[in-house]
């Protein structure tokens, strides 16, 4: 485990306490995982403070996904009490996509960091543009998949998910409102694929181990325990503000601004990814 002197410790604490604040009034706010800012968020931080490695984007994503887990179940019950959520999509989806979340730490496990950047990357690219681009009335079809196409893309929600560190939201949402379920349930049921993607995800990256200029202190498996702290305290904190601004502001354009935003994020992951 990689040593870090007091002025250190404060500097990452107070890094990522920024990173938790702005990562929760944005999910508060346009309703995207948090996930999507706190990969790259944390590939930055960490990398300032001197970690860095072929498999830094598994401490990055490993510790994305465990936030996720509380963030996700908060969400999941206040959204249970109001009726929102679609079980029966969670119940026939959750399998398929918890196997993709498997498969998905198996993956991610094995590759190197600029691999998993360029991937980071080139999904973000899809959700950014999904983000700026997309109507709220582009419709596939009116009833969610069933039989084969659910069988291939329940488990893609879930592995995609992994190798970007987010939850259920940015496949999710698109998914189900695509197939014409209202924007609200999707949301709703959107915070049950986060807990079923980052509850066997996290478990499985408990197992992995970083080589050791790679892991801060506190680190277990590939998930770093104060930065997870830190970013669930601030979250629980800032989320609600986020949410107080949506209700008070029209989402359309912020959600818009929040995509070019997000394809700048991309651009410079798979820039990085591949001139270093």
């Amino acid at each position: 485990m990689a040593t870090m002197d007091l002025g250190a410790v404060l500097w990452m604490m107070a890094l990522v306490a920024v990173i938790g604040a702005f990562g929760g009034i944005l999910a508060g706010l346009l309703g995207v995982g948090g996930g999507i800012v706190l990969v790259p968020a944390f590939f930055y931080a960490f990398q300032h403070l001197g970690f860095d490695g072929d498999k830094l984007m598994q401490l990055c994503l490993a510790t994305s996904l465990a936030t996720i887990i509380v963030t996700s179940l908060r969400s999941l019950q206040s959204h249970s009490r109001k009726g929102a959520v679609d079980w029966d999509i969670l119940r026939t989806w959750g399998p398929g996509i918890a196997i993709g979340a498997v498969i998905g730490v198996l993956a991610a496990s094995s590759l190197r960091t600029v691999a998993l950047q360029a991937l980071f990357g080139g999904l973000a690219m899809v959700i950014g543009l999904y983000l700026a681009l997309g109507r709220a009335q582009w419709r596939i079809a009116e009833e969610m998949p069933k039989g084969v196409t659910r069988a291939i893309l329940s488990p893609l929600v879930g592995f995609l998910s992994v190798l970007m560190g987010i939850g259920g939201g940015s496949f999710g949402v698109p998914l189900m409102t695509l197939y014409g379920r209202p924007i609200h349930r999707a949301v709703a049921t959107a915070a049950g694929f986060g807990v079923i993607i980052a509850v066997p995800s996290v478990i499985g990256f408990l197992f992995v181990q970083l080589p050791e200029g790679t892991r801060p202190p506190f680190t277990v498996g590939a998930v770093n325990l104060p930065t997870f702290a830190i970013v669930i305290a601030m979250t629980l904190i800032t989320a609600p503000y986020g949410a107080r601004l949506a209700h008070a502001t029209d989402p359309g354009p912020l959600k818009r601004i929040f995509g070019v935003f997000l394809l700048l994020v991309a651009a410079n992951m798979i820039r990085k990814a591949v001139i270093g």
